[in-house]
């Protein structure tokens, strides 16, 4: 077995982030398997090194481990690149030129009917696809989804395993919902070279994971991530996809709120399991993927 955890460093840590690390290295322990780090740093318009040292910081507080070295996404752009130009040999890309606003607009028109949301946000209505752009530097390059689905044929052949709770068992790739309900999904943006989508696969495949613990807010996304491991012949991992950290309210954390960051619970002099506590991720016995504890985090106060 091998999990890993992979932040982007454009933030400190909060509890969400520490029940996932957790969960995946406690999963990966007790099955005598091996827990590895990556950093997702491809937004370089949002990475800091001071965010990079305090999740080192933080994960190693809270008595994780893992081998070096650590990849970090900007160091993999030819990784990316290669995966990106088989793609486009295959003639299932096409430069993409609009920004939000443009697609904001298109989705107004009255033909298009309610806006369909998908794993990214409303699904695009193809208006480049339609009208390919003259150019391509300085654009976004997105996955031509018909034509992926057509290149492979019979996409219901296509499955992964999942074992959270919420959604245990076999699932199989739906063309229709794909198309409809996912759309062209950019797979490079201007100034990155790749897009989470396609550099997780990459990443994922590189690293050899075999099981892929994250949120349950990335469900959705799993659909596109197995797609295109069948178009770039890579190895499919488990999933398992865990609840999400929320607070008294009910809303689930964020990155902006500092108050639940765990450098601030350290410096406020709270141990490793008390933090194990706030989560419900009790250290006796381990973590095994079994383990869905529900419910909020608890105050401190």
């Amino acid at each position: 077995m091998r999990t890993r955890f992979a932040p982007s460093p454009t933030g400190p840590l909060h509890l969400g982030h520490a029940y996932s690390a957790m969960l995946a290295h406690d999963t990966a322990r007790a099955a005598q398997g091996a827990f590895l780090l990556r950093l997702e740093d491809i937004d370089r318009s949002r990475a800091r090194p001071r965010w990079e040292a305090l999740i080192f910081e933080d994960l190693s507080w809270l008595g994780l481990s893992w081998p070096e070295p650590v990849i970090r996404q900007s160091a993999r752009g030819a990784a990316y690149a290669q995966a990106l130009a088989r793609l486009e040999a295959l003639g299932l890309t096409y430069p993409c030129a609009c920004s939000r606003a443009d697609i904001r607009a298109a989705l107004a028109a009255p033909q298009e009917g309610a806006p369909v949301l998908g794993p990214d946000g409303v699904v695009y209505p193809g208006t480049c696809r339609k009208a390919p752009p003259a150019r391509r530097e300085g654009m976004a390059i997105r996955l031509h989804m018909r034509r992926a689905l057509e290149h492979l044929g019979d996409v219901s052949a296509l499955t992964f395993t999942e074992t959270g709770p919420a959604r245990a068992g076999t699932h199989r790739l739906q063309a229709e919902a794909l198309i409809r309900g996912v759309g062209d999904v950019v797979l490079a943006r201007p100034g990155w070279g790749t897009s989470y989508h396609l550099s997780v696969v990459v990443d994922d495949a590189a690293q050899e994971i075999t099981h892929v613990i994250r949120g349950e807010d990335l469900f959705e996304a799993t659909q596109i991530h197995r797609l295109l491991q069948a178009l770039l012949g890579l190895p499919t991992p488990v999933y398992h996809h865990h609840r999400l950290i929320r607070d008294e309210a009910g809303k689930r954390l964020a990155k902006r709120d500092d108050a639940r960051a765990i450098s601030r619970y350290r410096a406020e002099g709270l141990s490793p399991d008390d933090i194990r506590r706030l989560v419900g991720l009790e250290r006796e016995g381990g973590a095994g993927l079994g383990t869905q504890p529900s419910g909020c985090i608890n105050s401190t106060s």
